[in-house]
């Protein structure tokens, strides 16, 4: 069952950018790390939709890692880590479930310390098994553990989020 569809997921992330340059209006420069390939297509598209807001300096990286084993290998950013010193960095992924990916997406910054965190998604699911708070996100959902939830952004003329 689809839940949202090319035009609402648009309108979601131009409201995402907005709210994101709203809370940061101080910052000279974002950095978004899109969690392995989805996080990292629905963080190009918030980059997009941030430069066309308001100019500032936006970097995008990607954060790759094993979510069924966050530990076997190792979680790996396309920036030396150095890089995120004092930055404030927002951590973005399509779907947020238990909140395990996310937890152990933000492991490489703990090797620094960045000016702040911050968490934004497109679907944010309400139950949690990590302390993850989401800051940003495009739709909250009350599903079973059953249900799984499928984003598609991937594909940007026919975007969607499906129930399973």
């Amino acid at each position: 069952m689809q839940i949202l569809n090319h035009s609402q997921i648009e309108t979601k992330i131009k409201r995402l950018a907005i709210e994101i340059l709203e809370n940061n209006l101080e910052e000279k420069e974002l950095v978004l790390a899109g969690i392995n390939n989805s996080g990292y297509i629905f963080a190009g598209l918030l980059k997009n939709a941030l430069e066309q807001t308001r100019k500032k300096k936006i970097t995008l990286t990607k954060i790759k890692l094993n979510p069924a084993q966050p530990l076997a290998y190792p979680i790996e950013t396309e920036k030396e880590v150095s890089f995120y010193q004092d930055k404030t960095i927002i951590v973005i992924d399509d779907v947020a479930n238990t909140g395990r990916t996310i937890f152990y997406a933000c492991k490489p910054f703990l090797e620094v310390i960045p000016k702040k965190i911050e968490i934004a998604v497109l679907v944010d699911r309400s139950y949690k098994s990590f302390p993850v708070k989401v800051d940003y996100k495009g739709m909250s959902l009350a599903t079973t553990f059953q249900e799984h939830i499928k984003a598609n952004v991937s594909d940007i003329q026919n975007m969607s989020v499906e129930i399973l």
